[in-house]
């Protein structure tokens, strides 16, 4: 009897082993639920600037920072073929103290793609203001990583009322740097080294944006790949959108001045060489700055604790609008 019960139950871990790897869009969802939960955060929908925008959304925190019961909630942006769900783990410090949003971006994740929209950063700015406004926020703490901080940053400067900070969790795009990176040198080359068309080029773009790979379950990596791949031709679009901004934020970075900043900035970052900092530095003195030692692209993915309480301290001093 007890070899037929361990026959059993080997048979069961063999036979979810099988699915998991076998049919892994199975498992999507309940580990995608499961990740949310532990960060306190439900997926919601709007409508907004002709679009469906998916998006994080933890409510009334639990334990509201001092001043923060009705204040301003944060915000998190993602970059470029990025989405939501990359922010779940830096948000779960946050969530007990803060309201915390995070949107698919209109383009990507599982918002709305119309072929017939522009998605330059133009659009991004008015597609957010028009998020916030069916949201009824009218002061936010802005947080984005690549695309998103500059998306953070220009909002803040067309519409600085509603901004309360602004972060950087990881470099921004558009700012000019003394030594090229190894994506720069890449674009040079007339390659679009984020738009991935096949298996080979996805692994190419992980070891770009990552200096030490996260543990991703193995249906969100799948699930994100087949993404990719499905969405290359439209990525192509998106991506030569962006890329004639590219040295945008660096035009206007200067005019950041009046808002609390921080800038969160990988020192082994392969999409933006560590060399932009001395532009940041330049230009935003009175920011908070800092390189971190060891972490590529996305630090809210590679070191997400700590960098989320890296923003805290930042959050804990900027203060409540």
């Amino acid at each position: 009897m007890k070899r037929t019960v361990i026959s059993v139950a080997t048979a069961l871990v063999l036979g979810t082993a099988s699915l998991y790897y076998g049919a892994p869009s199975l498992f999507k969802e309940p580990l995608l639920s499961a990740n949310r939960y532990l960060s306190g955060m439900e997926e919601k929908t709007i409508d907004a600037a002709m679009h469906t925008i998916h998006y994080l959304d933890n409510g009334t925190p639990r334990n509201p920072a001092p001043g923060q019961g009705s204040g301003a909630p944060i915000v998190l942006l993602h970059g470029i073929f990025a989405e939501k769900d990359h922010w779940m783990d830096f948000a779960r410090p946050l969530t007990g103290q803060y309201r915390v949003i995070a949107p698919d971006i209109p383009g990507f994740g599982e918002s709305t793609r119309r072929d017939d929209q522009a998605y330059d950063y133009a659009a991004h700015i008015t597609r957010l203001a028009a998020f916030l406004d069916a949201l009824g926020l009218a002061q936010v703490h802005l947080a984005g990583n690549s695309m998103g901080g500059t998306i953070a940053a220009l909002f803040a400067l067309q519409y600085p009322e509603r901004v309360a900070s602004v972060a950087f969790i990881g470099a921004p795009h558009g700012i000019r740097s003394s030594q090229p990176s190894p994506m720069d040198r890449l674009i040079d080359t007339g390659q679009r080294p984020l738009v991935t068309h096949d298996t080979a080029a996805f692994g190419a773009m992980m070891d770009l944006v990552f200096e030490k790979r996260p543990y991703l379950p193995y249906p969100i990596l799948h699930a994100s790949e087949q993404d990719a791949l499905r969405n290359a031709a439209f990525n192509t679009r998106l991506w030569d959108a962006q890329l004639k901004d590219r040295d945008l934020l660096d035009q206007h970075l200067g005019r950041l001045q009046q808002h609390p900043t921080l800038v969160l900035w990988g020192d082994s970052d392969r999409v933006f060489d560590r060399s932009g900092l001395q532009t940041v530095q330049q230009r935003l003195p009175q920011a908070q700055i800092a390189a971190l030692p060891g972490i590529g692209h996305l630090p809210m993915m590679e070191a997400p604790t700590e960098t989320a309480q890296r923003y805290a301290r930042f959050l804990d001093q900027a203060g409540s609008p």
